[in-house]
């Protein structure tokens, strides 16, 4: 394989997708002699035009999982990426739950935008929703998997076939993971939306940084768009002033730890 460029190229709102796409992409980059570029596509600006790749680019496309697949204010851009010839290494970063359907679906769409997918990875890493959850993940033991990983990518050195005939899920895709109380019945939160505490002082940083644009930079407690619940704006806020208190939220939270944050949830790679 002739690579002219390996792409670091990933969603990442709380930086543990970056992570792991980085490692592998710079490890790629390592082995292959080549430059290693960046595409970080979290911010609105940066998705207001499709990316366009070129043969002769490798390029390690990372995302989180949301609901067990790709977060749905998210596909249709990942969808509107132009692989043109490119060699590609999906990757998903779920919450130590399950990433279903979530993989599959990634593989898919790069293969539908002219990339030829070469291996594929499944990380668990810390939720966005918890300090508990695959806390401190990824870890020095994934990023080292991560590593190999790459090298397996590098020595297969080319294609039997899209990846998504080997990859873990449902093709087509199943519906997004639906959370439940202990009687059965659907929560709902895709309403939900941060609060913001007296402490806040306005700076803007939510605002600058929210992966929807929906926070106002004249007043960030107001939002006047969707929320993702990425919680970057709670992770990143420097006086702490951001954060959720419904009840729904919290509940499936609290269900979340209770029930996944064991056993450690291992990478699953395929090739």
């Amino acid at each position: 394989m002739k690579i002219n460029t390996v792409w670091a190229a990933y969603f990442s709102a709380t930086d543990t997708t970056r992570k792991v796409v980085t490692q592998i992409a710079r490890r790629l980059a390592h082995q292959t002699g080549a430059p290693l570029e960046t595409f970080d596509f979290t911010l609105p600006q940066v998705r207001k035009e499709p990316k366009a790749f070129a043969e002769g680019d490798l390029v390690v496309f990372g995302t989180p999982v949301y609901a067990g697949r790709v977060p749905n204010l998210l596909i249709k851009y990942v969808a509107s990426v132009q692989g043109n010839g490119a060699l590609a290494v999906p990757v998903v970063c779920y919450g130590n739950r399950n990433y279903d359907d979530a993989l599959m679906e990634l593989c898919l769409t790069l293969e539908g935008n002219g990339f030829t997918t070469l291996g594929a990875g499944a990380f668990a890493c810390q939720h966005s929703f918890s300090q508990t959850q695959a806390a401190g993940r990824p870890d020095l033991s994934d990023l080292t998997i991560a590593s190999g990983f790459a090298d397996q990518v590098w020595r297969k050195g080319g294609s039997n076939g899209p990846i998504s005939a080997k990859v873990r899920g449902n093709n087509p895709v199943g519906p997004y993971y639906t959370p439940r109380d202990r009687h059965g019945n659907p929560i709902n939160i895709l309403k939900v939306k941060p609060l913001t505490t007296e402490d806040c002082t306005n700076c803007g940083k939510c605002a600058r940084e929210c992966p929807l644009g929906s926070i106002d930079p004249e007043n960030a407690a107001q939002l006047t768009g969707p929320c993702m619940k990425c919680n970057r704006c709670v992770r990143h806020c420097p006086k702490g002033a951001k954060y959720f208190d419904d009840p729904n939220y919290l509940y499936h939270k609290t269900e979340l730890e209770e029930q996944f944050t064991w056993p450690r949830k291992e990478p699953e790679l395929f090739l």
